[in-house]
């Protein structure tokens, strides 16, 4: 399947799975990335990795100044980061002394308009956390306290609407990394909240998205690649993670096989619960 996907790079094809990837006429905004939070880098970017049947695509050496370290997998076009702490008072180590490790770190937005998006952000009282510019990237972060549950982050690049085109977060040439024999993509993210209406309506108010319903009656919000659901919990958390996979019984018994706690088909890694779908 990665011979495949570089030869569609190779080629200027566009990714045939849906019409998202293609450039953009109008503005738009898509799930870009979620990245989660370990006490230790290993064993757990390998871990998803097996599982998940996944490959690391980068290693990025710029957030040391943060006092972590990373990895990032493609799944599909969406990726996952995992961060790590290699210090003490840095800004994940504290997240996780607060939640016990419990919980999904930032949700990573891009967009053709980080700045507006930021703007519009201050106005309804949500503070901007970091800007980050690494031309032609161009990052804006909101403070997690304001957002509630997880960061929220708006990033562009520029010369780069297209889904598959570079993302210098992810490295050079992360496209060559996806690989899609195991997991298809990474279809939804689950935020807990003692109110969940209420989580789910101020996230939508940040990203500009209506809250509408799932199938279950709950509160949803739907971007073009990815929808979040919005579930009663005992506090304010990125809580899950659900992935189409190919065959759903062997990557659990993968996931049983590496040691991870399993219940039906969901098995928590990183501080969230990973859920597989067919």
């Amino acid at each position: 399947m990665i011979v495949a996907v570089q030869r569609r790079i190779a080629s200027g094809r566009k990714h045939p799975m849906n019409s998202a990837r293609q450039k953009p006429a109008t503005s738009y905004i898509r799930l870009r990335q979620i990245c989660l939070v370990a006490l230790h880098l290993e064993p757990v970017i390998t871990d998803i990795a097996v599982i998940l049947g996944l490959n690391v695509c980068y290693r990025d050496g710029n957030v040391a100044k943060y006092g972590l370290v990373n990895a990032l997998l493609p799944v599909d076009t969406i990726l996952l980061e995992v961060v790590a702490p290699t210090r003490p008072g840095t800004a994940a180590g504290r997240f996780i002394e607060k939640t016990g490790g419990r919980g999904g770190y930032m949700a990573i937005f891009c967009c053709d308009d980080p700045d507006r998006r930021a703007s519009h952000a201050k106005e309804i009282g949500v503070r901007i956390a970091n800007v980050i510019d690494h031309a032609p990237y161009h990052g804006v972060q909101l403070h997690p306290r304001d957002c509630r549950g997880a960061f929220i982050e708006f990033n562009h690049t520029d010369g780069s609407d297209d889904i598959l085109g570079p993302y210098p977060p992810a490295g050079p040439d992360w496209q060559r990394s996806i690989a899609t024999d195991v997991t298809q993509a990474l279809i939804a993210v689950e935020m807990a909240s003692p109110e969940p209406q209420a989580l789910a309506e101020h996230w939508g108010r940040i990203i500009g998205v209506p809250v509408t319903e799932d199938q279950a009656g709950a509160p949803e919000l739907q971007v073009p690649n990815c929808s979040f659901h919005f579930v009663r919990g005992a506090d304010e958390i990125m809580s899950g993670l659900t992935f189409r996979v190919g065959d759903v019984a062997a990557v659990r018994d993968t996931a049983r096989a590496r040691g991870r706690p399993v219940s039906g088909d969901e098995f928590l890694l990183g501080g969230v619960t990973f859920r597989l779908v067919a």
